[in-house]
């Protein structure tokens, strides 16, 4: 009998250019061998260059979504990603609820990679009050950990006390994606990459990569969400699911280097063969 593989879900809006969203989280699970599903929370027009239209989802058609897949197929682990309105915060809140979904890793999409602004505040309180606490994991960016606790965070420094002041607002974990550090001077394509996990007993581990000379940086944050939440699927400890996710990132980056798709920022390339399973 072939064996029923580890079952992950995304909630999250769609990118119509492949590279980030629910397309970038599906590829992921894939290729770290997990059947993906989804719930669409927004439909954009984009491609390399920019978003040029956003249509939000009901949030009871997001709900219906999360209800049919769990219900029937079964949830291992989930994600979200770009949620879009403070009314579906709270249908995904109350869908986890209602499913026992307990392996949640949260992205909170507030700031893209670009420095453009996805949330509005009214959406990104209800995922603080609703969604933090309910979370094995939420992964900033220091742009959205900025806007979060009200201040600049830009050095490797800062880091840390920003993470604690993240865990004091209700998360289990957080991971802070340090690929705005300035240290080496803004996006600097030289020196090291620094990921800071920070569990709530205080815990700290951080993981270093080489930076890549690469604009095809597209979906990073989606990706590493959704390879994070594969890897709890499978059984994963969180320590290693966020170790074995960074790693994935890292491999899809530098095979995505070269690639040519678009004029502007292009995606990573999530069809290499990872390394990572385990």
């Amino acid at each position: 009998m072939t064996p029923t593989p580890p079952r992950t879900l995304t909630i999250a809006g769609s990118d119509s250019g492949g590279g980030a969203g629910i397309q970038a989280d599906l590829k992921t699970f894939s290729a770290l061998g997990c059947f993906g599903m989804s719930a669409i929370t927004a439909i954009t027009a984009q491609n390399t260059l920019g978003v040029t239209g956003v249509h939000a989802i009901p949030a009871d058609m997001v709900a219906a979504q999360i209800d049919a897949v769990a219900s029937d197929i079964g949830v291992d682990a989930a994600k979200t990603g770009m949620l879009g309105t403070a009314a579906i915060v709270e249908a995904v809140a109350a869908a986890a609820d209602r499913h026992g979904i307990r392996k949640l890793v949260v992205d909170p999409v507030m700031i893209s990679t670009s420095g453009a602004t996805l949330s509005d505040d009214a959406t990104s309180q209800a995922m603080v009050r609703l969604l933090f606490p309910r979370a094995v994991l939420v992964t900033p960016n220091l742009p959205e950990a900025s806007y979060l606790l009200g201040r600049p965070i830009t050095r490797r420094a800062e880091m840390e006390q920003a993470a604690a002041d993240l865990i004091a607002m209700g998360c289990a974990a957080v991971l802070l994606k340090g690929g705005h550090l300035d240290d080496d001077g803004p996006a600097s394509a030289s020196g090291a990459l620094d990921d800071l996990l920070m569990l709530a007993d205080g815990t700290v581990r951080v993981f270093t990569h080489p930076r890549i000379d690469t604009k095809n940086l597209h979906g990073t944050g989606c990706t590493l969400a959704a390879a994070i939440a594969s890897q709890l699927a499978r059984g994963d400890t969180l320590e290693d699911a966020v170790g074995k996710g960074l790693d994935y990132v890292a491999q899809a980056i530098a095979a995505g280097a070269g690639l040519r798709l678009g004029a502007g920022n292009g995606p990573l390339n999530h069809a290499f063969a990872p390394r990572v399973l385990g």
